[in-house]
């Protein structure tokens, strides 16, 4: 079982190096990672929360974005109304109001509950809007990413069974025909 929360981790390692290289992400942007353990297992999602394995996909998630000097935001569930955890230096920098909340493997998940176990000092918030994001096990976290999401194809397609979306964000394009854009 060890080895295999060894791999487990350097999956979700690899796949989150890779969005936030494709991503061009900056210092200081927020990443969004929704994670269903369950779906990771090969259950179905919300049916087999697992503390072990969150640990070991935020250990891999966590290394790469501090690596990169990315905040890390982790989407709680549908319980608690997919709210998030972050730092709070993350949530007062970019005016986030926190919420009385503590995630539990069955009440937020067990990803952000490894997270708010992780973090120096966690905060819970209802929502952001963040600069690039994955969502491991179809967890569905469009909602906290910035109007225009655009997706990203990583190789890394699976964390253990579960399925690996990705995203990055970019400004709108307004005023038309005639408008000139910077190139990004």
């Amino acid at each position: 079982m060890t080895e295999d929360m060894t791999l487990i981790g350097e999956e979700a390692y690899r796949a989150a190096k890779e969005i936030l290289e494709a991503a061009g992400l900056k210092e200081g942007q927020l990443f969004v990672v929704g994670c269903s353990t369950s779906e990771v297992a090969g259950a179905g999602i919300g049916s087999f929360s697992s503390p072990e394995l969150a640990e070991a996909v935020f250990g891999g998630v966590y290394q790469a974005t501090q690596e990169m000097g990315v905040y890390l935001a982790a989407q709680c569930c549908e319980h608690l109304n997919r709210a998030l955890i972050l730092e709070a230096e993350a949530a007062e920098r970019y005016g986030y109001e926190a919420v009385n909340v503590i995630p539990q493997p069955k009440a937020g998940g067990s990803f952000a509950t490894a997270a708010y176990k992780a973090f120096e000092t966690p905060v819970a918030v209802e929502h952001i809007k963040a600069h690039a994001g994955m969502d491991i096990g179809d967890t569905l976290i469009g909602m906290h990413l910035r109007d225009v999401a655009v997706p990203v194809r990583i190789r890394t397609a699976q964390i253990g069974d579960a399925h690996v979306v990705c995203a990055r964000t970019r400004a709108k394009y307004i005023g038309g025909a005639r408008a000139v854009y910077e190139e990004e």
